[in-house]
């Protein structure tokens, strides 16, 4: 077997799969007169960063977003009292290494999930592994695991995720059971793993999602300590944009 044949069997048992395209690289150093030194080091380099790319993809992919929705696309004029800037210093990730939660508090329509969503795929890019979930999706995956003797194994999977978004924690009340299952899930990360959850209610109103005051008030605490709150509400965004469609 000749050299060139055996470059793209190397790169796949060496898991190196940019390699195999070493004949780009080679017509780049060629034009621009590279030396071996230059050639290793543009191989490496596009190397490290395919790799760092399906990194990224698998963590996006873990996440579970119901979509994808980008910071950059996010229409903040929407929102007057929320500050941008503060938006993309937490899109940097520092929350998430101080262990902070953010709650974002705000009439149905105002971006909450847009932007959890942009927020948690900036956490993927930044190296910090990420679970989506609706409040009432995440009590009936934690009932189930209950019910096959796994809700330990759940809570110790939820327990190592850097960054937990709780979406559509809203008006309809929760059974008993479903509000020990987020009070759970959600108090055990005081501190240990940082937290978005997005709601309809201002805190004072948690009483009647969770249909127990002590438990309510619990969760509050721990929620709110070394957090960023943000006030969403604003004019329903999508009904703006149905408005315009009808008038259009």
């Amino acid at each position: 077997m000749n050299q060139a044949a055996a470059i793209p069997l190397y790169a796949k048992e060496l898991k190196l799969p940019t390699f195999a395209d070493y004949p780009a690289v080679i017509r780049q150093a060629t034009d621009q007169g590279w030396g071996y030194e230059e050639f290793l080091a543009a191989m490496l380099a596009r190397e490290a960063a395919s790799r760092k790319k399906r990194q990224i993809a698998r963590r996006v992919k873990l996440a579970r977003f119901p979509f994808q929705k980008t910071l950059e696309e996010f229409k903040f004029e929407a929102l007057p009292h929320v500050q941008e800037a503060l938006v993309w210093e937490l899109a940097a990730g520092e929350f998430i290494k101080r262990r902070e939660n953010i709650v974002m508090i705000g009439n149905p329509g105002t971006g909450k999930t847009h932007l959890s969503i942009a927020l948690g795929l900036k956490a993927c890019v930044h190296g910090y592994s990420v679970r989506f979930f609706t409040a009432a999706g995440l009590v009936t995956k934690m009932a189930e695991a209950q019910d096959e003797k796994r809700l330990g194994r759940m809570l110790k999977e939820l327990s190592r995720v850097n960054l937990l978004i709780v979406d559509e924690l809203s008006y309809i009340a929760l059974p008993r059971q479903s509000a020990e299952f987020l009070f759970q899930v959600i108090s055990e990360r005081s501190e240990r793993g940082s937290v978005i959850i997005n709601t309809n209610l201002d805190f004072s109103k948690w009483e009647e999602i969770f249909g127990d005051r002590m438990l309510a008030a619990a969760l509050v605490d721990r929620v709110t300590f070394k957090s960023h709150i943000l006030n969403m509400n604003a004019e329903s965004y999508r009904l703006k944009q149905r408005q315009k469609a009808r008038a259009g």
